[in-house]
């Protein structure tokens, strides 16, 4: 198993199959990766908002995608996982010597995945303002994985000072919430950045470029600029059989990076040199940048997308402020 911890991250790619989990778990573990990861989703956690019914346009510009609430319901809930399933998962991950990881999206899943025996967590990008989350989670567990895309400065800040008065062991990835994400806009000077605020090793890059295209050359650059921890896509499928399946590597592509992420710094900068020579200009970008506008618009959607039930009002109850689209 190689030092620097790779996740890899089945996300719904299992297509709600507890065997296609099982079959994923003992392949990645197979091929090297530290970490497997699931999502803790249901599709109760949905909140309907009006916005998103039909999407936002004025003048030509789009202000809010278009993502129905029945639609994104139906898709998620042939997608999950029960509860024995999660524990399942857990017990396999142990037994093939890895970490089993989570990612939690509301207050109300935090005692359920303590209960299905996960002793890590991971909170999406979207989630890193969450901050009476954060605070919950590094309460609860004894690593807390942080990605930080589609987040302001302020927020991460923020965010990393909540982990550094908790005395928890976090990791932060430098992600880019664009679905696949070109290789020019990485901005891996971004781990720099990450590093600066945190003091903290633990830093890397949670990535979703197009594997069939960009292979795992982004994730090998973030390792040669020094990241510890990498989180990448993982399916045992073709990828038209799910929908994060073009953004996915298989077992070839994990290997590839476990193995890369053995070389010694300069083998890395070399190997990275022949497959790509112009990998820095293209991948490191700056360190201190501007979301972009389809950044900005998945932050919108997938901040909120989950909340959890209060007082027999469910997410689908949930009425959210039109006022930012009003003219």
């Amino acid at each position: 198993m190689s030092e620097i911890k790779i996740v890899a991250e089945l996300c719904q790619n299992h297509n709600g199959d507890i065997k296609n989990v099982e079959e994923m778990v003992y392949l990645a573990a197979e091929s090297g990766a530290s970490h497997i990861k699931i999502q803790n989703i249901n599709a109760s956690m949905i909140s309907k908002r009006p916005q998103f019914e039909l999407g936002v346009e004025i003048d030509g510009s789009t202000l809010a995608i278009k993502r129905p609430y029945q639609l994104e319901f139906d898709r998620l809930k042939k997608l999950e996982l029960s509860h024995s399933d999660c524990e399942y998962f857990v017990r396999l991950c142990e037994k093939v010597n890895v970490v089993p990881l989570t990612t939690c999206f509301t207050h109300d899943s935090v005692q359920n995945i303590v209960d299905m025996g996960f002793k890590e967590v991971k909170v999406a990008s979207y989630d890193c303002g969450s901050f009476p989350l954060i605070k919950r989670l590094a309460e609860s567990f004894d690593r807390v994985h942080v990605s930080t895309g589609a987040s302001f400065n302020d927020e991460i800040i923020k965010m990393v000072n909540i982990l550094k008065q908790s005395e928890v062991e976090y990791y932060l990835y430098h992600c880019v919430t664009i679905y696949p994400t070109p290789l020019d806009e990485m901005h891996l000077a971004r781990l720099d950045f990450l590093r600066n605020i945190s003091g903290n090793e633990h830093v890397g890059l949670s990535e979703h470029s197009l594997y069939a295209r960009d292979g795992v050359l982004a994730s090998m650059a973030a390792i040669a600029l020094g990241g510890t921890c990498i989180e990448r896509h993982f399916t045992n499928l073709k990828p038209e059989q799910s929908k994060d399946g073009p953004v996915s590597i298989d077992a070839k592509g994990l290997r590839e990076l476990v193995e890369f992420s053995g070389m010694s710094k300069n083998d890395q900068i070399y190997a990275l040199d022949q497959l790509l020579p112009n990998w820095q200009e293209l991948m490191l970008g700056q360190p201190d940048r501007k979301l972009s506008n389809l950044e900005l618009m998945n932050r919108d959607y997938f901040r909120g997308r989950f909340a959890s039930i209060r007082d027999g009002y469910g997410p689908e109850h949930m009425i959210f402020n039109w006022e930012q689209y009003d003219d």
